[in-house]
């Protein structure tokens, strides 16, 4: 058994351009691996050494029958250096063994057994590891530079590295050839490429195949394809497929059609790929399992799973029988969509044709009646698999721990963990994360945080979505000063920290008032170097609105399109409503009108920041045609947007015109809300038609329309005012009966009106209620009382009032 030495290997860095020289690698010297001999001189006693095996060194050679100088962990004979010494020979013994090796490897080539030369070299590299390119890379320049199929050797090399998934020593050897004027195969570039398909190094790789003159394989365009669909570039790998095909470079397979189908269904294109079935069996091929099920998953993910299934028959028909998988995929589409029912009729149809359901059939289940607000339904499956001999996964009792939480179940979330402990599973980053997400929507961030920090003990990695959690928990609970060391912390720590979480304690920040602790955090991740995004400035420009510091505010806007931003409606509508509510409306339409000049689609929200505006000036015409232009640009009008327009005809007693748009409202297909009540209720009752607001209010009542207390109020404060007392009366009683909380200022507020036009009799009556109600009237009040009964010569119930005043403790008035 080889003793492995513990050789420095060198770091790996990418860098562009040129996939070759993406990976700065530095071969290794000689004397490093000479001197790494010192790394075990402190590790083992110098009193007796003995070999590999733990034998007595003297029984055998460390490295069988390799004919070269064997070395021995020796027994010290108390003289210094012996022990480095016999370890330099080690070190000499290996590399001698490895040009062996290779030696052997030329031989083997030189015949054409490249299945043995195959063999040799995994093993070298199996037991050389990661990072052992620049190493072997020095033995073959060193020992074989010019040797009759060096070239297939050092390919060889190349392309077990790739294999392995050893990406950076791979580079290194393709490097040293590519010095060397020797060509790598497609073979190498193609295991190159596939393992780094999800990255956009592949372009490169393509680029240097082209550039080296060597032909692609069929086997090369679909890795090439593949790693564009993984990477969501659709239209790429679209294009680039439409370009080989034009060139006729290749003859396509079922694989690459069922590559692009699958990329199609992930962006959520199924209307792609079902022109990709539809081209694959033009060119003659009979679709597979993959791609029935590729394209069943798209339409159930999509929602259309009733064409999902209508697939499934058609599969059927083809003499592809269904399996497990496609079940499982039907069954979560009917999941998607809530049909829980339909997806246990699907398990009684794999029952019935001879498939057993397996753990991910059940979990989807769970999920589904989890989701569904069943969990008690979710956990008795729970019970019945653990009782059926199923172990469950972390992913099942993720789901499980996800629905407690929606629940607000925290103690039922302690028990669940509990059990997941029992059975030895660990949580996953998944499972880490629906409990600190969890915990930090229930408002319990002291559980978050000792989740995390299990997490970090248990080294998993703690994600981004993870630490957002808890900055948006601490944010939202006001504890600023804790999210902000929470994210120096991080930062401190070297681990990635993302614009995301920046943004998250930015906006922490503005909502909790403090602009200028905002604008501290964005001046700290400029200086860190990361690089701030429109939701940033967003966040800050929303900061300095809501403090009043519109020129501030303007600065921040100008800034953004400085660092190459483009300004979104929200950055524009945030800054335009700011200047409407502050009373500058030409700044706001002048806004407005930069937008529309750099084709930055407004919004409906902005529409009505504008409508709002204009109605402000008065100019209500110019109010219509903007409504009339939201319509035109394909946005539909909300109500807010009605209720802005219904707003500027209130306030301009323009009662015709406020009816007419509410009525459209309804003809939109818009319910109107309480605000678009409030304001024609408030109309009718400053225009003096009191009678027809009761009317009005009556018949909203009556239709069931649930209406706020402003709209009885208000009619009550018109009635009293108008001398109608007793109407007055009933809409008070009819106010209670619907449940509001009625205030002193409600009965103040009828008690007053009434006075003032001596209505004291009618005023006694509201007296009355109030005190059954159990509220007693304060200073003002009794004093207003007191002047009307005083004035109308009523002077028991201004006696009355004196006791309701002694019996308070109020003053005299």
């Amino acid at each position: 058994m080889l003793l492995h030495l513990h050789r420095p290997r060198p770091n790996f860095h990418l860098f562009l351009p040129g996939i070759l020289s993406q990976f700065q690698l530095h071969l290794l010297p000689s004397h490093a691996l000479k001197s790494s001999s010192c790394l075990l001189e402190a590790e083992l006693p110098t009193d007796h050494c003995v070999d590999a095996n733990g034998q007595d060194a003297s029984s055998r050679s460390l490295l069988g029958e390799v004919s070269i100088k064997p070395f021995w962990f020796c027994q010290s004979e108390g003289k210094e250096g012996n022990f480095v010494e016999g370890m330099v020979g080690l070190s000499h013994g290996l590399e001698d063994f490895r040009v062996s090796q290779f030696g052997r490897c030329h031989g083997l080539a030189r015949k054409g057994r490249l299945k043995e030369m195959r063999a040799v070299l995994r093993q070298i590299i199996d037991e050389e590891g990661s990072g052992s390119a620049p190493f072997l890379c020095e033995l073959l320049l060193n020992n074989f530079q010019g040797w009759d199929f060096s070239s297939l050797v050092w390919d060889m090399l190349a392309n077990i590295y790739a294999r392995s998934e050893m990406v950076h020593d791979a580079v290194a050897v393709l490097r040293q050839m590519d010095g060397l004027n020797m060509q790598a195969s497609i073979s190498s570039y193609d295991s190159l490429m596939y393992n780094l398909r999800h990255t956009y190094l592949i372009w490169d790789i393509y680029k240097v195949i082209g550039a080296q003159g060597i032909s692609c394989s069929g086997y090369t365009y679909n890795i090439f394809i593949d790693g564009l669909c993984k990477q969501r570039k659709l239209q790429e790998a679209i294009s680039f497929f439409q370009e080989v095909r034009t060139r006729k470079e290749f003859n396509f397979c079922i694989v690459t059609f069922n590559t692009l189908m699958s990329g199609s269904c992930n962006v959520g294109s199924v209307k792609i790929a079902k022109s990709f079935l539809s081209m694959m069996l033009k060119y003659g091929y009979l679709p597979d399992r993959y791609s029935y099920n590729t394209l069943i998953h798209g339409l159930c993910v999509a929602g259309s799973v009733g064409e999902a299934l209508d697939l499934s028959e058609h599969m059927e028909k083809n003499g592809i029988l269904l399996d497990v998988m496609t079940y499982n995929i039907l069954i979560n589409g009917f999941r998607l969509r809530g049909l829980i029912s339909d997806t246990w009729k699907l398990v009684g149809k794999m029952v019935i044709y001879g498939l057993k359901p397996d753990l991910v059939t059940y979990t989807i289940l769970i999920a589904g009646h989890c989701e569904s607000g069943n969990i008690e339904k979710g956990m008795r499956i729970k019970k019945e698999l653990l009782a059926c001999g199923f172990q469950l996964n972390i992913i099942t009792y993720s789901v499980i721990l996800n629905a407690l939480f929606k629940r607000g179940q925290v103690w039922e979330v302690e028990q669940l963990l509990g059990e997941i402990g029992t059975i030895g599973l660990d949580l996953d980053i998944v499972s880490y994360s629906t409990l600190i997400h969890g915990y930090c929507k229930l408002g319990e961030i002291e559980k978050a945080l000792e989740a995390c920090r299990l997490m970090h003990y248990k080294r998993v990695i703690c994600n981004s979505f993870a630490h957002r959690a808890i900055l948006s928990c601490l944010c939202k609970k006001g504890m600023m000063a804790k999210a902000q060391w929470y994210l120096d912390n991080l930062s401190n720590s070297d681990q990635p920290v993302d614009i995301i979480l920046y943004n998250t304690v930015i906006d922490g920040y503005v909502k909790c008032g403090d602009a200028h602790g905002a604008v501290g955090l964005y001046e700290q991740l400029i200086t860190k170097g990361v690089t701030p995004t429109i939701v940033t400035y967003n966040s800050l420009i929303n900061g300095f609105c809501r403090a009043g510091q519109l020129q501030v505010a303007e600065y921040f806007f100008r800034t953004c399109e400085l660092h190459g931003l483009v300004p979104t409606a929200v950055t524009y509508t945030t800054l335009m409503d700011a200047f409407c509510r502050a009373g500058n409306v030409d700044a706001t339409l002048k806004l407005f009108d930069e937008m529309v000049c750099k084709a930055i689609k407004p919004n409906v929200v902005t529409y009505s920041v504008v409508m709002k505006g204009l109605c402000y000036q008065g100019k209500l015409e110019r109010a219509m045609d903007i409504l009339e232009r939201m319509s035109s640009n394909g946005i539909v009008a909300d109500q807010i947007a009605y209720n802005t327009i219904i707003q500027g005809f209130c306030e301009t007693r323009k009662k015709k015109m406020a009816f007419k748009f509410f009525l459209e409202m309804g003809r939109q297909n818009l319910i109107p809300t309480p605000v678009t009540f409030n304001l024609l209720i408030n109309l009718l009752c400053m225009t003096g038609e009191v009678g027809n607001a009761e009317k009005f209010l009556k018949y909203l009542l009556d239709d069931g329309v649930q209406l706020r207390k402003f709209a009885y109020s208000t009619i009550i404060k018109a009635q009293c005012a108008k001398g109608m007392p007793y109407n007055a009366i009933q809409v008070f009683e009819r106010m209670v009966k619907a449940g509001f909380v009625v205030s002193i200022e409600d009965y103040s507020g009828a008690i007053n009106r009434l006075c003032k036009r001596n209505y004291t009799n009618e005023s006694k009556i509201f007296l009355s209620m109030m005190l059954r109600a159990g509220i007693l009237p304060d200073q003002e009040l009794c004093a207003v009382m007191c002047s009307a009964f005083y004035r109308n010569r009523d002077l028991c119930s201004f006696s009355s009032v004196q006791a309701i005043i002694v019996k308070c403790g109020l003053s005299y008035p």
